[in-house]
């Protein structure tokens, strides 16, 4: 659980750096700061996803009023120019996750609860509030609850506006009151146990979103209110809304609560030790994982991410297999073969109508691993040998001969790659034409994801008899191991080139050389690997990850502020990656033999992280900090890899919980997951 008393729910810069997200397994979700105080356009209370990145805000909040004895007291808080109003804040005497968002407003010896959750596996939120206490045993007092809902039904990247086009019509029945305010787009239905309903029919304009503002966005929106709903808490006690593109019984928001207390409590429980640091990263975890039709696939970040294939194949490890969701890996990993064309995995997915994006060299290359991991823990061959190993096959030959954007393998055996203009490693931020980090040529990432690929090859052709194939993956790898060892190490600086290109070499230092250490098939001798680790540690590494630069480097950026221009100029400029300490930890560890020492060291690193939980997007790791210090979370509050590299790292590297399964057919993966985890 993680609760904020009355001190830091009335700071109001503490107050709104912390964000709760709610989510519904479809990519939709529901979100604000603590005090309900929205500060972005992605905040709200129905963010409803009708495929897994295309979201809508249909409820953008409700406005809350006490009435106590006829005397008001608004229970919400806006900024709008130059004043914030209400200030409903003052009242808000507790806040906790447990294990969804709980508010608790204390107003003369009134007490209510409310609570936000999503159902899953649909477009829907449950607001429930309950009278907790009425301190006047010798006169009870007359309590009433008016809830204004402010609706936006836009595009969860856009802004409305005040506009005659709107239809403000409510259509009621008994307990729904619904709205279809444009068309083109779903209804809203509010199922409730109100005692009355009274069609309004106002604009509420300008309010202000203070980190829309700071990215330098259009910050300012007008919403709509269609009509007030008044609960009489006194006769009742409680009042709730279901807010949802279905219709509902609001009888059932009960049910429906138990439902999802029964589910969370499973997602925390997945965590194969109990602990607390893995226990909430494991339920963070369930909240990246989406269906996308009849399979799975996952939501890189909230609020404005979708399922992106390099984000996806780092996480999916993570996310799935230490806490034994083999089924959904399986899924993910099914999701995504669909996709490949011309040996390439898509960058993004696919919404109705689009063409499938195919500019990235490593998403692809990830894919290996990640159908690796899987194989680690599950031992499923049957699935590998019959989905993935031939469609493996086909990348590594469409690699060979050359694919989109010059991804080629060279005469050196390495895999070349770029054209000019086109970003295609995860380093990949444009502004305009502007690529920031082209890195064209023969990324050092890309090296060690080639050669690690071969090397999976070799391993499968082995054990499904295809002697040949296993000869020529050998014989590649070898080639490459060799071609590496001579053209990237940098003598001078003890680590290796980022980027050999034909000219000279890219000295710059880098966290993508890390991965030459830490993937499970290296080309480094242990001494250089050693000293990659060492040099990564003294010049990247901080307290929530890797920098992406050097503070040394004339084009490190420490600071991530400004318009989109200046952020995307540091995004990969010295602004660090939390993701990237899962890499590091397995490399440190592993340079170290394994030790105790080494694992001890690693917990240190990460109890920070443990630490963000309780910041920015709560029980969450965010997408970015800054590079200077104080290394203020930057980027979405909650990020799939980041997440996921985590958990993998502190469980399997940390904790030392390695798979060490025995391959085995698919019938038998239901065995106790303690053996697979190397437990028994």
């Amino acid at each position: 659980m993680i609760q904020f008393k009355r001190e830091t729910c009335g700071d109001l810069e503490g107050a709104l750096r912390r964000e709760w997200l709610e989510t519904n397994g479809l990519g939709g979700f529901a979100s604000s700061t603590i005090i309900c105080w929205n500060t972005r356009r992605y905040h709200g209370l129905l963010v409803a996803a009708t495929k897994p990145a295309v979201r809508l805000v249909l409820l953008s909040k409700l406005e809350e009023t006490l009435f106590i004895d006829g005397k008001s007291f608004d229970l919400s808080a806006n900024r709008y120019p130059g004043v914030v109003h209400p200030q409903g804040f003052r009242y808000l005497r507790d806040f906790r996750l447990d294990p969804f968002p709980i508010f608790t407003y204390e107003v003369e010896g009134i007490e209510i609860e409310k609570s936000v959750f999503m159902i899953h596996g649909e477009n829907s939120t449950v607001i429930h509030y309950q009278l907790t206490k009425n301190n006047h045993p010798e006169s009870r007092k007359n309590v009433l609850l008016g809830i204004r809902p402010l609706i936006a039904f836009r595009d969860y990247h856009g802004m409305t506006h005040e506009n005659g086009s709107i239809n403000p019509a409510v259509q009621e029945r008994s307990g729904v009151a619904s709205v279809a305010p444009y068309q083109g787009l779903p209804s809203l239905h509010l199922a409730h146990n109100a005692i009355e309903l009274r069609k309004t029919g106002d604009w509420y304009r300008n309010f202000e979103y203070d980190a829309e503002r700071e990215r330098g966005l259009d910050f300012s929106e007008d919403l709509f209110t269609p009509f007030v709903l008044l609960f009489d808490l006194r006769l009742r006690r409680q009042a709730s809304i279901i807010a949802s593109t279905e219709q509902h019984d609001v009888a059932q928001a009960v049910e429906y609560r138990r439902a999802e207390i029964t589910r969370r409590r499973k997602a925390l429980m997945a965590s194969p030790i109990k602990d607390s640091f893995a226990q909430n990263l494991a339920a963070a975890s369930d909240q990246y994982l989406v269906s996308r039709g009849e399979e799975k696939t996952v939501i890189a970040g909230y609020h404005w991410f979708g399922d992106w294939g390099r984000d996806t194949m780092i996480a999916l490890p993570g996310l799935t297999l230490p806490t034994g969701k083999y089924e959904v890996a399986r899924s993910v990993l099914r999701t995504f073969a669909k996709q490949v064309d011309q040996g390439m995995l898509p960058n993004r997915l696919p919404e109705a109508g689009e063409t499938p994006e195919y500019n990235t060299v490593d998403a692809t290359l990830w894919f290996f691993e990640a159908a690796r991991a899987y194989l680690a823990y599950t031992g499923d061959l049957e699935f590998v040998r019959d989905e993935l190993y031939p469609m493996f096959a086909d990348i590594i030959s469409w690699h060979a001969r050359g694919t989109r954007y010059g991804i080629k393998v060279d005469p050196s055996g390495l895999l070349a790659s770029g054209e000019l203009g086109v970003q295609l490693t995860w380093m990949d931020a444009r502004v305009g034409d502007w690529v920031v980090t082209p890195r064209r040529g023969k990324p050092v990432e890309i090296q060690a994801l080639w050669y690690n690929a071969l090397c999976i090859m070799d391993d499968l052709a082995s054990r499904f008899g295809d002697e040949a194939a296993r000869k020529r993956y050998r014989h590649m790898a070898a080639i490459a191991h060799w071609s590496f060892n001579r053209l990237f190490w940098n003598e001078k600086l003890g680590c290796l080139y980022d980027v050999v290109n034909g000219g000279p070499p890219d000295p710059s230092i880098r966290p993508n050389q890390i991965f030459a250490v830490s993937l499970p098939h290296s080309m480094l001798p242990l001494d250089r690997a050693g000293s990659v680790v060492e040099r990564v540690q003294e010049h990247l590494l901080t307290p929530f990850g890797l920098r992406t630069l050097a503070p040394s480097d004339p084009q490190y950026r420490g600071r991530y502020t400004g318009g989109l221009t200046e952020r995307d100029g540091a995004y990969h400029q010295g602004t660090v990656w939390p993701w990237l300490l899962g890499p590091f930890i397995t490399a440190y560890i592993k340079v170290n033999g394994g030790s105790e020492k080494a694992r001890r060291q690693a917990q240190t690193w990460l109890s920070p992280l443990e630490l963000h939980l309780t910041e920015a997007g709560l029980g969450h790791v965010s997408e970015i900090f800054e590079g200077d210090v104080p290394h203020r979370p930057c980027g979405c509050i909650a990020q799939a890899w980041s997440v996921a590299e985590i958990l993998r790292v502190y469980l399997e590297d940390v904790r030392g919980l390695r798979p060490n399964t025995r391959p085995r057919g698919r019938s038998t993966q239901s065995k106790n997951r303690q053996v697979a985890l190397g437990l028994s």
